[in-house]
């Protein structure tokens, strides 16, 4: 099959002939019809996420079909449409039994701790666990651009900040979790102030749901500008990028008793950003982090999406080939372009 390859960590890739995957016993093999492009994927070309051997391939945000079934897989059988989280469980530890399949304690990462779906195919393990069937009124396109971004914006919106109707809610940074993120929570009833450095990336953000825009590069202070425009404070806000400035503006720009919701990858040495600890204990803040969103979730975000409540393709960017992901995933820190680029042709 052909497969971006990542040979050494932030050097260019190239599309490369490797052998096919082959499931395991409780594994299915998937016909790659879409995957999304992930600042993720990006770290893990850097050599940012630990887990990566290389040779490595990139990709954990994919949507197709089965092609071949392991012996002990009991739900799937080949030509059903699928799609999973980013974050695959094992089923039996005590993070899974209580029903936290996203913190996994033998959690395994398609595109980071094994091969992922820059490719023509892709092999998943324990199949019945956390693969997901696709909405038959779902294009592969669509459902790729779910990745990882819009189902944990969805997690991040929905269980952990609890968003409601009325409430303000800060999003820092309009990349494609940040826009799921501003979808989600309009949806929800919410007013989202929208805090991004492009004037392109906070147009669509307008356009999908966002109330207010702050441009960090023009605005003196974010965090007043925010205070200011939220009569005191959000109620929620997320760091959608995940960087030290925006992680501590979305602390420091909450009211009182409200939540900061950690969503980007803090990695390439932020893994210890300073926050406004003084604020945290004053103002009775929460900190939440939020990783992904459990297999079994999928249909409570399907139903979000089919009742019209939010339409994931508005955030598609642009489609573009296998042999140009190469080169785009290389360009994702430039943060050049709006919207999410997705692969639909292998």
């Amino acid at each position: 099959m052909k497969a971006v390859v990542i040979e050494e960590f932030g050097k260019p890739m190239s599309v490369q002939n490797v052998p096919d995957p082959k499931p395991t016993d409780n594994g299915v093999v998937i016909k790659v019809r879409a995957n999304g492009l992930c600042r993720s994927d990006w770290h893990a070309w850097m050599g940012h996420d630990t887990d990566v051997v290389l040779p490595h391939v990139p990709g954990h945000e994919m949507a197709g079909d089965i092609i071949e079934v392991g012996k002990n897989v009991h739900k799937w059988k080949p030509g059903d449409r699928v799609t999973l989280p980013f974050v695959c469980a094992c089923g039996s530890c005590p993070q899974c039994l209580s029903g936290n399949h996203q913190v996994c304690d033998h959690q395994f990462q398609p595109g980071f701790t094994h091969w992922g779906s820059f490719a023509q195919y892709v092999a998943i393990d324990r199949a019945d666990i956390n693969v997901v069937r696709l909405p038959d009124s779902m294009d592969y396109v669509t459902a790729a651009s779910l990745g990882c971004r819009f189902v944990t914006s969805f997690r991040a919106v929905i269980d952990q900040g609890k968003v409601m109707a009325g409430q303000w809610v800060a999003v820092h940074g309009c990349g494609g979790v940040g826009l799921s993120a501003i979808m989600i929570a309009s949806a929800a009833g919410a007013n989202v102030v929208a805090i991004d450095i492009a004037d392109n990336k906070l147009e669509l953000a307008r356009s999908v749901g966002a109330k207010a825009l702050l441009n960090a590069k023009t605005t003196p202070n974010v965090v007043e500008a925010v205070m200011d425009i939220t009569n005191g404070g959000a109620h929620v806000s997320l760091d959608a990028l995940g960087n030290p400035t925006t992680c501590f503006n979305s602390v420091a720009n909450l009211r009182k008793r409200g939540k900061h919701i950690q969503v980007g990858l803090m990695l390439g040495g932020m893994n210890n950003s300073p926050i406004p600890l003084d604020k945290v204990v004053a103002r009775e803040l929460e900190i939440y982090g939020s990783h992904g969103i459990q297999a079994y979730k999928y249909p409570q975000l399907f139903e979000f999406i089919m009742a019209g409540k939010v339409d994931p393709s508005k955030m598609i960017g642009k489609t573009i080939t296998l042999e140009e992901s190469a080169i785009a995933l290389a360009d994702m820190d430039s943060f050049e372009g709006a919207g999410v680029k997705i692969i639909d042709r292998f």
